[in-house]
């Protein structure tokens, strides 16, 4: 399997560095706006890098985005189009109901598919399989440091409270992880986002009530040394995502 990549960043990195001698897939192709980041990382891995988005269409099978919210926008519809299969790390991008149904729309006339990692989150396979029946909350409360967060403070502050849909608006780049459990259960779940100096991870914490009964989990996240506003674990779901296209049994959704 051919992969290229939009967006050579921190994600990009871990992603290379980690699937880099798997015989099965091959990332061979590079594109970022900062071409030198694209070079760079095309050299690691012994790809090639594309000045112009387009250049790699014709030899990939599958393209990881890990750029931004805006780049889904101007990009996945071009790959869906020529019947490229996604993984699409900026989620927060699939809450625009009439973007995510143009990219359905695309993907299913293409035979294409778009995949969802889970990201920096835990328990979306208890969520996906309770999402019909009767929820009665599915909240999400998330704790991040200042620096994560660009923040000078010293008191803890609650910098949003509200739907998923509004807070991915707000903070594009630090809270795809409310789309990503909004999606799995097709709602638009509850958001708080905390800034608190006290922590020095990207801690999540859900809770979910229904028919079934309730759960709840907690994510503490060690954010990327390259960038804190991405926790490490979102790199990583990406990594298993991209093997488990190879596995002969897989175990869970």
């Amino acid at each position: 399997m051919n992969v290229g990549i939009i967006g050579c960043g921190a994600i990009a990195n871990i992603i290379v560095s980690h699937v880099i001698g798997d015989n099965n897939i091959n990332i061979s192709h590079f594109f970022d706006n900062d071409v030198e980041r694209a070079e760079n990382l095309a050299e690691i891995a012994g790809g090639v890098a594309v000045l112009n988005f387009e250049d790699m269409l014709s030899d990939v099978d599958l393209i990881l985005e890990c750029a931004s919210p805006d780049s889904v926008k101007e990009y996945a519809t071009i790959a869906l189009e020529n019947g490229i299969d996604m993984i699409i790390m900026s989620i927060g991008a699939m809450m625009d109901k009439d973007f995510y149904s143009l990219a359905l729309k695309i993907a299913e006339e293409n035979g294409a598919h778009i995949h969802l990692p889970s990201g920096a989150v835990v328990g979306l396979d208890g969520l996906k399989a309770v999402a019909n029946f009767n929820l009665d909350e599915v909240r999400l409360v998330t704790r991040k440091s200042p620096k994560s967060l660009g923040k000078l403070i010293d008191n803890e502050e609650v910098l949003f409270e509200g739907k998923a849909s509004e807070a991915v608006k707000e903070f594009p780049l630090n809270i795809n992880v409310a789309a990503t459990i909004s999606l799995a259960c097709n709602r638009d779940i509850d958001v708080k986002i905390i800034v608190d100096p006290k922590v020095d991870r990207n801690v999540h914490e859900l809770t979910v009530k229904g028919d079934f009964g309730e759960f709840k989990t907690t994510t503490m996240n060690y954010p990327c040394a390259a960038n804190p506003k991405t926790s490490m674990l979102a790199a990583l779901s990406a990594i298993k995502l991209l093997k488990s296209f190879n596995e002969t049994i897989t175990v869970g959704m």
